[in-house]
């Protein structure tokens, strides 16, 4: 980067702080009291999260300085007005981070997320280039129809392949995929689809998708996650098809595969010990990215491992950690009561808002419809690249993705697929708010729950809302 580069990038942030801090000075007169500042019933955190959002979408080739200074000002709001948070309780829990380590079950604050996140980012980017270097990617042209089916059939595989994996990795495979058969030129239409279709794979799977994984670890039933699936299979069809004949129309699949090419089994080998150990170590230990580098200095005994793709993951990493960090310091207090226009909501929300933090507002709430809240929230995410870690991940192999208004424009029928995937599966299968380990639809133990009260003999017959039961009281 030279040096007159450098002295733009330091001009604009300071810019944008001197925006930021601006927009804070009038908050402060809602201050005088003990209380967090509002304006109207609307908390200031979420005005804040706001502009960090409005930013990232405005100035799309600066998403890390706008991150990094929108947590800044986040973080410094929160020190300085609101008396109950607590930095180290927040992010370290108040267990000894010992315990915490040795036990997942006592597992508190927000570092497991973040250090879970980091691994995983940058793992699965080191995984796409060992992916593209065993050449298995250059000989898929001879199995791909050469119509608008071939575009099709990978996203389906994509879709299979992210209800097991981890739908980063999903994703980061179907584009590495792609940019091989397409001869480097993937239309971002055919690329948001990519990314929605390794979230519609990963709805219904405890081990498909990050936000399923956290409600699986919050005592969520992996039958209660399952139906998503029914959503998903409808968006699918609907996204498929658009993204494929983008793709199609922009350009066609080559013919046929460069001849003489050799598979390189001992990467495929490391790639499966990726995989796997992701998985064993999300089930074992609740943290997936643990067995991603245990995998991968292993692999390192086999294989050359391609680390300079750290260096190149970095800054999207960075910024998607800022996004979640901004996140979970938002009043959880303030979200609406469950129910299947919330979970619609939230789908909707989950666009601009990153879905791992909103899960995790979700599940300290309590009495959602896991699945159809899992759908929404990880589907959801695929209408803007920043909603969902894949999008980020993917737009640090295909930057040109970061443009919001691009992706809107050409991916509109992520968009329409979401709507439509939710109200077949809300028409379908109804609303069935579950328990999670902490909160339970009868006689929920937490305290000031509104279903603390409830038992089973006064709870309506058939499809229940949270504002039926809530109404009771």
């Amino acid at each position: 980067m030279t040096f007159g580069k450098i002295r733009l990038l330091e001009k604009f942030s300071r810019k944008i702080l001197l925006l930021f801090l601006f927009a804070l000075i009038p908050f402060t007169t809602f201050a005088s009291s003990g209380n967090v500042p509002t304006i109207g019933p609307v908390r200031i955190e979420f005005i804040l999260f706001g502009l960090v959002l409005l930013g990232v979408a405005i100035f799309h080739k600066h998403t890390f300085w706008v991150a990094i200074i929108g947590l800044t000002v986040i973080l410094t709001f929160k020190l300085i007005f609101d008396p109950g948070f607590n930095f180290m309780e927040h992010m370290f829990g108040e267990l000894p981070l010992r315990e915490q380590f040795l036990d997942k079950e006592m597992r508190q604050g927000e570092w497991g997320i973040m250090l879970n996140l980091l691994g995983l980012l940058l793992g699965f980017a080191i995984l796409s280039k060992i992916f593209e270097e065993s050449r298995v990617p250059d000989i898929l042209p001879n199995y791909l129809p050469d119509d608008w089916k071939g575009p099709f059939l990978l996203l389906a595989f994509v879709f299979i392949m992210s209800a097991f994996l981890d739908n980063i990795a999903a994703a980061l495979i179907g584009g590495t995929i792609a940019l091989v058969v397409f001869k480097n030129k993937v239309h971002i239409g055919y690329l948001a689809a990519i990314v929605a279709a390794s979230n519609a794979g990963g709805a219904g799977s405890v081990v498909g998708d990050t936000t399923t994984t956290m409600m699986w670890i919050a005592g969520v039933s992996a039958l209660d996650v399952l139906h998503a699936f029914v959503a998903s299979i409808f968006a699918f069809a609907f996204f498929a098809w658009f993204g494929a004949h983008q793709q199609h129309k922009y350009q066609v699949i080559q013919k046929d595969s460069v001849s003489g090419i050799k598979i390189d089994w001992r990467r495929i080998a490391v790639v499966a010990m990726i995989l796997v150990g992701a998985i064993l170590s999300n089930i074992l230990y609740d943290m997936p990215a643990l067995g991603v580098w245990i995998a991968l200095l292993l692999g390192a005994l086999i294989i050359k491992i391609p680390w300079k793709e750290v260096p190149g993951s970095i800054l999207g990493t960075v910024f998607l950690l800022c996004l979640v960090m901004c996140a979970s310091m938002m009043p959880v207090e303030e979200l609406p009561n469950a129910s299947w226009g919330t979970s619609f909501a939230l789908g909707l929300l989950s666009s601009v808002f990153d879905n791992i933090p909103l899960t995790k507002l979700c599940i300290d709430q309590g009495h959602y419809d896991w699945g159809l809240l899992a759908y929404a929230v990880g589907f959801g995410g695929s209408m803007i690249w920043f909603g969902s870690s894949a999008g980020v991940a993917i737009t640090n192999k295909f930057p040109e993705g970061r443009n919001v208004v691009r992706w809107l424009k050409n991916g509109w029928h992520v968009a329409v697929a979401y709507v439509i995937g939710f109200f077949a599966m809300y028409l379908i299968l109804g609303w069935h708010p579950t328990d999670n380990k902490e909160h339970k639809i009868i006689n929920c133990p937490v305290p000031g729950c509104p279903m603390a009260n409830h038992t089973e003999a006064a709870l309506p017959p058939g499809t229940v809302d949270y504002h039926e039961l809530t109404a009771q009281e």
